[in-house]
């Protein structure tokens, strides 16, 4: 699988977040993009991630056929600003998320997994948020998707869950593109290649 941007750009009204930017990820491999806060890193992940849509240029998704897919049922995203429904439970938010994406293993075991299977019948809305953190990235890591996308992944886990998500960058990313936007390197010191948003800033 390969992601290509194409002399990409993103702009909010007349201000320019990032442009030319012409970029390839590929399977196997890990990515880290980094930079101050407020630089943009997080716009080039939705942007990569198909959530944002660009002003220029192209984002394209291959098989390693060279097959267009549809980027949608093969990348799977874990971000703080994105929202869980506080009415359901545990299981029933990997229930419901199983439903788009598959799951490569039982809800229970990813449960286990992530330290929340005294919490599988718990409603989200009494989750600490480091809980709600884990269960985030319990969604990501065991969605059977060939693109995994990590904004601040270790956003509100204490240390025992940074080593947490340590071990799933080790034991679930296999033959998976790994993004992950960062400006903590033990967020992303295991990548091969390091992104700087800084280069891709208008003048």
């Amino acid at each position: 699988m390969q992601i290509s941007l194409i002399n990409t750009g993103k702009r909010y009204n007349r201000e320019w977040i990032f442009r030319h930017c012409s970029l390839t990820f590929h399977s196997g491999k890990k990515y880290a993009i980094t930079g101050p806060n407020g630089s943009g890193k997080s716009t080039l992940l939705q942007v990569i991630a198909g959530a944002v849509q660009h002003n220029e240029g192209s984002v394209e998704y291959k098989s390693r056929e060279g097959k267009e897919l549809d980027a949608y049922r093969h990348i799977s995203i874990a971000a703080p600003y994105l929202e869980l429904i506080e009415e359901m439970t545990a299981k029933e938010t990997l229930e419901f998320h199983a439903g788009f994406k598959k799951l490569v293993m039982p809800v229970a075991d990813i449960l286990q997994a992530v330290g929340l299977e005294k919490a599988t019948n718990k409603q989200l809305r009494y989750f600490s948020s480091g809980m709600r953190q884990r269960l985030k990235l319990a969604q990501a890591f065991y969605s059977d998707t060939g693109i995994l996308l990590l904004d601040e992944p270790t956003t509100n886990l204490d240390a025992e869950g940074i080593q947490l998500y340590l071990n799933l960058i080790h034991s679930q990313t296999a033959g998976k593109i790994v993004v992950v936007s960062s400006n903590d390197r033990q967020e992303y010191g295991f990548c091969d290649e390091t992104i700087s948003i800084s280069e891709y800033k208008s003048d």
